[in-house]
């Protein structure tokens, strides 16, 4: 059978993840659901989210996928659990935190996350238990996933927060910041030009997509380019783009993530779809 993944956000964030893994495994087929309908969850209480979780990733289960990735820290932080048992016995669930947490080596870390996934703590615990003298400052940003969606990269609004949420790291002399939702790489160039640069940003997105390719026993195949993919690298008929907002809004919004304009279509998670 042909491996097939899944992976999950709240909206764009998680084409950051897409991309690594496309990096590495071009030929890789995917089913990619945005559930830009209640996007952002970062607001959302931990109720909410693990209901959210179950639903999306059953209606993945349904679309026939190996395997799940879970490119959203939220749910991952809040709903991990919940995601495996929706899963079911077969389809592994890969998550962003403790494959960055193992892999990460630093006495003083900082923590761009969501509001939910800061406040639960999740990255501080997964760290400390790596390595029980790691120093963690988890710090909520609600204002980053709303103007990333809007696609407001040059709203001054974003710089003032980037360095409102940046002052309590720099501040604690942090030696790497995990960029904790998948949302956060698009920030990449705004924070490395608000941070010193011996300060090291970490994407969990690295970690997670080797993992991913140890445990599907595919090699990676390291892209020269690391800026976009060209479109002749992604056939239509092995990746699958759906969300449950508006796919008009989201393919345009994608495109210069992605590095083309993906066909996106609009589902419904409760509704009986069948596999592609």
């Amino acid at each position: 059978m042909e491996q097939r993944i899944g992976l999950l956000d709240s909206g764009l964030g998680g084409l950051t993840v897409l991309r690594r893994m496309l990096e590495h495994h071009p030929d890789l087929p995917f089913v990619y659901l945005g559930d830009t309908a209640r996007v952002p969850y970062g607001h959302r209480s931990p109720n909410e989210i693990r209901r959210i979780a179950a639903e999306v990733v059953g209606w993945l289960r349904v679309q026939n996928v190996n395997a799940v990735l879970m490119a959203c820290n939220t749910t991952n932080a809040l709903a991990f659990d919940i995601a495996e048992a929706e899963a079911g016995e077969g389809i592994p669930v890969f998550g962003l935190i403790d494959c960055v947490a193992s892999q990460l080596h630093c006495r003083r870390v900082g923590v761009l996350a969501t509001p939910a996934t800061a406040g639960s703590g999740a990255y501080g615990r997964a760290l400390r238990q790596a390595d029980p003298s790691c120093h963690v400052i988890e710090i909520g940003c609600p204002a980053f996933v709303p103007l990333i969606e809007d696609g407001n990269f040059d709203d001054p609004r974003l710089r003032a927060a980037a360095i409102s949420y940046l002052e309590p790291l720099l501040a604690e002399r942090v030696e790497a910041i995990v960029l904790g939702c998948t949302h956060y790489p698009l920030l990449e160039e705004l924070l490395r030009e608000l941070l010193p640069p011996e300060v090291v940003l970490v994407d969990p997105a690295q970690a997670a997509v080797a993992q991913l390719g140890q445990r599907l026993g595919k090699a990676p195949v390291h892209q020269a380019r690391c800026c976009g993919l060209h479109p002749r690298e992604v056939p239509v008929e092995r990746g699958r783009f759906c969300v449950t907002g508006d796919a008009e809004a989201f393919a345009l919004a994608a495109a210069p993530w992605l590095g083309w304009q993906p066909q996106v279509e609009q589902v419904c998670l409760r509704s009986s779809v069948g596999a592609f």
